[in-house]
């Protein structure tokens, strides 16, 4: 809601004779708020009802997290806007500022994120890594009350509710993002030209290209809710690089691979750099374990 709320004022500064309501859909995420995520199924839980409503013209546009997208979204739907980004990265939020380096041995840290947890257990084997759900409120009070002695959450998060806490930024090489992390998206009806006309003037062209080649590589890479892969794309003037992470979910594996190249092939270096990643028999290993795992579990 906050962020739906940021994107309505936003649009109010460029077109302020018109008048936005705010519909608020719960979604069957929503609505298994402690059930573990690799028990609910796809990312389209908690995007679906949303996009249905879009697509029966309940509503005229769709605010998202980029990162809860699904990379294939529904016919006739599109991304019209990408917001400018917010920071991508993860943080390490403790009474203590701990980081990733000074957590103590065998600590609880709390995550539903399997891609959190695998670069974790990547860095530090010697962790206890606990499932937690909730919205960003009931993760902190879990934390306050001694549930967890650290959590993982989205620095973006925290920084649009404008929280203040003892939080470690975790540096991209230390712990890769999920694609679209940070961004937020604006979804609308391909025929509808005059929602798009008006949710453009809030596109931010390298952020909407970094998170395009962010999610082109982790379709490529057949990146689905549950499978521990980071993309994070960066813009440089006309350059982009383009990183991206395969891990085990034990952590004891990572393959890792990085493409550079011009900002407007950025689509088709995400594209290259899932397609090199998955040539090395040890990244397509990764994900068939993890593929059967999810497939064992469900």
């Amino acid at each position: 809601m906050t962020q739906t709320r940021y994107v309505m004022n936003e649009l109010k500064k460029f077109h302020p004779s018109l008048d936005f309501e705010i519909m608020a859909i719960k979604t069957s995420g929503d609505a298994m708020p402690d059930a573990a995520l690799s028990k609910l199924g796809e990312k389209a839980l908690f995007t679906k009802e949303i996009e249905d409503a879009l697509s029966q013209r309940h509503i005229d546009l769709a605010v998202h997290s980029m990162k809860d997208l699904p990379t294939k979204l529904p016919k006739g739907l599109i991304i019209a806007a990408v917001a400018k980004r917010e920071d991508p990265r993860d943080v390490l939020v403790s009474k203590q500022a701990f980081t990733i380096g000074t957590l103590p041995k065998g600590c609880r840290v709390g995550t539903s994120s399997s891609r959190r947890r695998a670069q974790l257990l990547h860095a530090r084997r010697d962790l206890n890594i606990v499932d937690l759900r909730g919205n960003v409120d009931t993760r902190i009070e879990k934390l306050r009350k001694g549930s967890y002695d650290a959590v993982i959450l989205a620095h973006a998060g925290i920084k649009r509710l404008g929280l203040t806490l003892n939080l470690s930024v975790i540096p991209i090489e230390e712990m890769l993002p999920q694609a679209g992390q940070g961004a937020l998206g604006i979804e609308v009806r391909e025929d509808s030209e005059e929602v798009k006309k008006l949710v453009k003037s809030l596109d931010d062209a390298d952020c909407h290209i970094s998170v395009d080649a962010e999610r082109e590589a982790l379709a490529g890479l057949e990146g689905g809710c549950h499978v521990p892969i980071g993309v994070y794309a960066n813009i440089i003037k006309n350059k982009i690089t383009i990183k991206a992470g395969v891990f085990s979910l034990d952590g004891k594996r990572a393959v890792k691979d990085e493409i550079m190249g011009l900002k407007k092939d950025a689509v088709s270096l995400g594209r290259q750099l899932a397609e090199r990643i998955l040539k090395g028999e040890a990244a397509r290993r990764i994900l068939d374990e993890v593929k059967e795992g999810i497939r064992r579990d469900s």
